[in-house]
């Protein structure tokens, strides 16, 4: 293939994207907007005929720094360290495609990720904080029950956020004897994995649908008042949703500022916790990469630590 400059290389990268790698509009979209930062920065250092072939660890270390100095125009701030990686995994991502296509560049191990010590702490609930968190809801009315079911399913499958929202009634095929379920849920870069409910999940949404009367095929929907008697799509939100979590955090007075990522969060550690192993828990959550289910790992090994410091510094021999 006839080398073209980097620039010029994007909408053959998107195409890639869609076509061989399956991944979401809203994927390719992002990856297009963070690729422009890096063709923005070459224009920006009188780079733009720089052809794959002549991109090297000069400019990949140049191009790190340069986004570690980069001042949000909105909020004033530098870019933290996962906005910067979302960055760089766009650029590793082009390189791949070059790989793909044998088109001589830097292999894509050479673009190296920003290392960051404060931000990858997960954040999880305890048992006790959950159980209260789980019952916070007031389920007198619909709205009630409706978010103690979010709460339920939350934590019962490992959802994301987005997945649950997307969540239609005739998905889940509830019958009057159903006590679990199992879902077919479609998640990031379309991938279709299984999803199971426990039996306190399908007990909350079986109350919840009951007290409904609507013919909206949306599982969580809204109950603004006025919004029956009108033709507005009724499907929650993704920030309805975090706003909901959000809501019940409070009232239940936890410690930690949890949303519904650290439902999954909590999802992940307890399957560890109870002796599940990694490539299962991966599966559970779907993740493309057992690297990003490893981050779970260090929240049960200092457990592990805990218990053992525990046990055998607190003996008497």
């Amino acid at each position: 293939m006839t080398q073209k400059t980097i620039i010029k290389y994007l909408d053959d990268f998107i195409d890639y994207c869609e076509i061989e790698k399956g991944l979401s509009v809203k994927t390719q979209k992002n990856y297009s907007r963070f690729l422009t930062k890096f063709f923005n920065w070459l224009k920006s250092v009188s780079l733009t005929d720089l052809e794959p072939k002549d991109l090297t660890d000069e400019h990949i270390f140049k191009y790190r720094i340069f986004l570690s100095r980069f001042v949000d125009s909105v909020n004033k701030k530098l870019l933290k360290k996962n906005t910067q990686n979302s960055y760089l995994i766009a650029l590793r991502s082009l390189l791949e495609f070059f790989v793909e296509r044998s088109i001589t560049s830097l292999p894509p191990s050479k673009v190296k990720l920003a290392k960051d010590r404060s931000e990858r702490e997960i954040k999880f609930l305890k048992l006790d904080h959950l159980e209260k968190l789980l019952s916070a809801p007031n389920t007198t009315g619909a709205s009630g029950l409706r978010d103690r079911a979010i709460l339920e399913v939350l934590f019962s499958t490992g959802l994301r956020v987005s997945e649950l929202a997307h969540l239609n009634i005739e998905d889940l095929r509830l019958r009057k004897d159903s006590v679990d379920l199992e879902v077919a849920v479609v998640g990031k870069g379309s991938k279709v994995r299984a999803v199971y409910f426990s039996a306190r999940a399908v007990k909350a949404i079986k109350a919840y649908i009951e007290k409904r009367s609507d013919m909206d095929p949306a599982l969580f929907i809204n109950y603004k008042p006025g919004i029956a008697k009108t033709d507005s799509d009724r499907r929650l939100s993704v920030k309805s949703v975090e706003e909901i979590v959000k809501k019940y955090v409070k009232l239940a007075g936890l410690p930690v500022n949890a949303t519904p990522h650290t439902l999954r969060h909590s999802f992940a550690t307890d399957l560890l916790n109870n002796g599940v192993d990694l490539r299962l828990v991966q599966e559970f959550l779907g993740h493309k990469n057992i690297a990003t289910t490893q981050i779970y790992t260090h929240v049960t090994n200092k457990q592990l630590r805990d218990i053992h410091k525990k046990i055998h510094d607190g003996r008497k021999l």
